[in-house]
């Protein structure tokens, strides 16, 4: 008697896989895995067919502490991601910087 939304679901037809993405306002909370797990767990069981591959779980947040992530990923069988976002795009010069040391790392 609940229901419960995923954000966005994609299908991505190269790697043969539902990409199911939850998106947060805020930063990462261990009970955010716990929600993404239960969508990938469901689409797993209900949505796959013949020929899919395992489905995938993308968290996007505008912050993230990596030791948290890392204990609220262990040991989970699904493929679930995290990673944070920015709400605006970054200066001009900051891009530039940013591209210039990329290039002069490699």
């Amino acid at each position: 008697d609940e229901f419960f939304f995923v954000d966005l679901v994609f299908y991505h037809r190269i790697l043969k896989c539902h990409v199911l993405v939850e998106l947060k306002v805020d930063e990462f909370k261990h009970e955010n895995i716990g929600q993404l797990n239960t969508y990938v767990s469901w689409y797993r069981r209900n949505e796959m067919t013949v020929g899919d591959n395992q489905p995938i779980g993308l968290l996007l947040c505008t912050r993230k502490n990596r030791a948290l992530v890392e204990y609220a990923l262990a040991d989970m069988d699904n493929q679930l991601f995290v990673t944070k976002y920015q709400i605006e795009l970054p200066a001009k010069e900051d891009i530039r910087r940013f591209l210039e040391e990329q290039m002069r790392d490699q």
